[in-house]
């Protein structure tokens, strides 16, 4: 029996006992992931696995239900049924329907055929370079790859029918830099769909790099002063948008850009926008977790706010189109409001200036590589407190590093005061951005 005959069999047995509307998501995974110390492994786990989920609608009412055997097809539906009669009605419930498909090249056959001896030779490489970079390097606490290869199905009984492979492939890395007694630690990623796009050798080298820049590192005197936030720091604090801009936190209360369409938010300088099908980026997929199209949506345009994420239920609230933004967290959960992929550009060339340049142009500046605790905002407020590292930027040049600084104040107000973008986008996962140069900022020590 093929994935999709036992999807068919599933949403015809649930609609036979009951179900107004039924659908069926499956995943069906091959996952390699290799760790190795001083260039000998220290971990490798392959695994297998199928997962599926019911999830049914009776009488506005949801039941829910999943397993990974095969076998159990009559307890899932029966499950899912009887759940739904403990539940109260919901007037937003519904499943969706086809809409236009679009396509995204997100599979490599060589991550989803790679053997463990090229994968294992690829994350000695990792370290190695990590080691390679300068004799300073003395420990490395994890140099990890992984290797994936997904296969997603989801059908309901409004006419969705999707199916779909995709691969993955990351590797990261975290060392440690010592000089007598000073010892700084230094982390990078490197993720794609495409095994071509990930260099194993440059985020070895990356990380010590930035675990060598920290060394010497001392307290600066508290003070307001530019901040140059490089562009992993920059990722981990437009994450904060992700969770500002879902529907689902909008709804519940827990946004600060509720009822804030229309209104200029943030710098007019640079757009935010949510992608995907962006070519082998992590986040992108034909479709979402509920078989509607994805597609590119700016959702701050010119510092304007446009818009929200969207999954069906939340859109149905709200009267508006699901922008395919469902989400499962796994296949045993029901989908919720995500994003693909997220990213922050400039809105013209007139604002983008090569890194170099922005060390140049400023006089006295925090150029951040590492921060602790962003994913602490409040999401309400809005509010922000975080320990930061880095280099004190005088008069254009380096002038030596920072440790045990922390940087305040209000997401919106921060990401207001955008002065300049870099021309380094990078991807981290499903978030990317580019160095972004922020104006006077309240620093202290």
């Amino acid at each position: 029996m093929s994935e999709k005959e036992f999807a068919e069999i599933i949403i015809n047995r649930a609609l036979i006992k009951g179900a107004d509307e039924a659908e069926i998501y499956i995943k069906l995974s091959k996952n390699l992931s290799i760790e190795v110390k001083d260039q000998k492994i220290d971990a490798i786990e392959s695994s297998h696995g199928i997962g599926y989920s019911l999830r049914i609608l009776k009488g506005k009412k949801l039941g829910f239900s999943y397993s990974t055997d095969r076998s159990e097809i009559e307890s899932v539906v029966d499950k899912a049924i009887e759940a739904a009669k403990c539940v109260d009605a919901d007037e937003y419930l519904e499943l969706p329907t086809p809409n236009e498909e679009t396509k995204v090249e997100i599979f490599d056959p060589k991550i989803g055929l790679i053997k463990d001896e090229e994968a294992i030779k690829r994350v000695l490489i990792l370290e190695k370079s990590a080691y390679d970079e300068d004799s300073r390097i003395k420990n490395i606490r994890k140099a990890r790859g992984s290797f994936s290869k997904t296969e997603v199905i989801i059908k309901n009984s409004n006419g969705i029918d999707n199916q779909y492979l995709a691969t993955t492939c990351t590797a990261q890395i975290m060392v440690m830099a010592e000089n007598g007694n000073d010892k700084q630690m230094g982390w990078y990623f490197s993720g794609s769909r495409f095994l071509s796009e990930v260099s194993f050798e440059n985020v070895g080298r990356e990380a010590s790099r930035r675990a060598l820049q920290l060394l010497g590192s001392k307290r600066m005197n508290p003070q307001k002063a530019k901040i140059l936030l490089d562009s992993l720091i920059s990722t981990e604090f437009l994450g904060i948008f992700a969770s500002l801009l879902s529907s689902e936190n909008v709804q519940k209360g827990k946004s600060l850009l509720i009822n804030k369409l229309g209104k200029t938010v943030i710098s007019p300088k640079v757009n935010i926008i949510d992608n995907g099908i962006l070519q082998g980026k992590i986040g992108s997929s034909p479709v979402d977790d509920e078989g509607v199209s994805c597609k590119e949506k700016t959702l701050i345009k010119e510092g304007v706010l446009l818009g929200y994420l969207y999954n069906t239920y939340t859109a149905r609230k709200d009267g508006v189109s699901s922008t395919g933004n469902a989400v499962r967290r796994r296949f045993s959960c029901l989908p919720s409001v995500g994003i693909s992929n997220m990213y922050i550009e400039a809105v013209s060339k007139d604002y983008i200036i090569p890194l170099e340049d922005i060390f140049k142009s400023v006089d006295r500046c925090l150029y951040v590589t590492e921060a602790m605790g962003v994913h602490t905002a409040n999401p309400v407020s809005g509010e922000f407190s975080v320990g930061v590292s880095g280099i004190w930027i005088e008069n254009g040049e380096v002038a030596f590093p920072v440790n045990e600084a922390v940087i305040s104040g209000n997401i919106l107000s921060f990401f207001g005061n955008i002065e300049a973008v870099g021309d380094d986008l990078r991807f981290f996962g499903n978030i990317g951005s580019p160095s972004i140069l922020f104006g006077p900022t309240d620093i202290s020590a």
